[in-house]
């Protein structure tokens, strides 16, 4: 999130086994927190306000619900992209519809 709109910030831990969990959530102070430490280890940050009030509703260790796994899986897969791999079994089908998004890669 831009860093005047900020006021949650939702992190997710995948380890390509399981379903994705939530790692840290928090608003105000601590969402800024979470994305700055996001930046400083060079992990992508995904801008979408609706996604965020959904994920922000789930406890810390929670997996994520089945009703968001094409969309997380649509944004890990681009992920894997912008760093220049391909998710194994990963084929473009169509585009997400999941309210206005951006990816703000690793600063360079």
């Amino acid at each position: 999130m831009s860093e005047d709109q900020s006021n949650q910030a939702v992190a997710l831990t995948y380890d390509g086994k399981s379903a994705p969990f939530v790692s840290a959530s928090g608003s105000q102070e601590l969402a800024q927190e979470i994305i700055r430490i996001a930046r400083e280890n060079d992990v992508p940050i995904y801008e979408n306000p609706q996604l965020v009030d959904i994920l922000a509703r789930l406890e810390v260790g929670d997996e994520i619900p089945e009703l968001l796994y094409r969309t997380i899986a649509e944004i890990i897969a681009f992920v894997y992209m912008l760093k220049g791999k391909t998710p194994d079994g990963f084929g473009r089908t169509e585009n997400s519809t999941f309210g206005q998004n951006r990816i703000q890669g690793p600063a360079e």
